[in-house]
């Protein structure tokens, strides 16, 4: 069953880029920012990434944290975060249970070849863990700015 706005946000426990332990109710008082992506250094999810880089200032004013979350692993997040100069957490998801948790895991078609990938959904949980915003199947152009709002909404 999909979360709904409202419904508290699934807590999980994950490794960032930089080998610190992450888990959401850690993060109980701030407004958090989970945004789900496909793949490290991928056309998309680098425009994505920077976006939400180039104001990660303003979110931090408002008192937001921004997490980027995908299957690829640390070293990986690592490598995508320093060719970037990304100023924000990647959390290495590899075994899948944050996306299960999120219902972001969904079929894909890709010149006829099935898989299982990540539908880019971004997440906005306020101060109490509870969720906000969910932005489904995301468009990249502008995202980063409509995510902005819904933080400023939030006071």
């Amino acid at each position: 069953m999909a979360l709904q706005v409202g419904e508290q946000a699934p807590d999980f426990q994950a490794v960032a880029d930089n080998g610190e332990q992450i888990t959401l109710g850690d993060l109980r008082g701030q407004v958090v920012v989970l945004y789900f992506y496909p793949k490290d250094d991928t056309p998309g999810c680098t425009v994505e990434a920077c976006a939400f880089r180039d104001l990660q200032s303003q979110f931090a004013d408002l008192g937001a944290a921004i997490y980027g979350v995908s299957r690829d692993d640390v070293k990986s997040h690592g490598k995508f975060r320093d060719k970037f100069q990304l100023n924000f957490p990647l959390l290495a998801d590899t075994d899948s249970q944050i996306c299960e948790k999120y219902g972001v895991l969904k079929e894909k078609n890709m010149f006829g070849k099935k898989s299982i990938g990540i539908e880019r959904t971004t997440f906005v949980i306020d101060r109490d863990g509870s969720i906000a915003a969910i932005f489904p199947k995301v468009k990249v152009d502008g995202h980063a700015d409509a995510v902005l709002e819904v933080v400023r909404s939030l006071g």
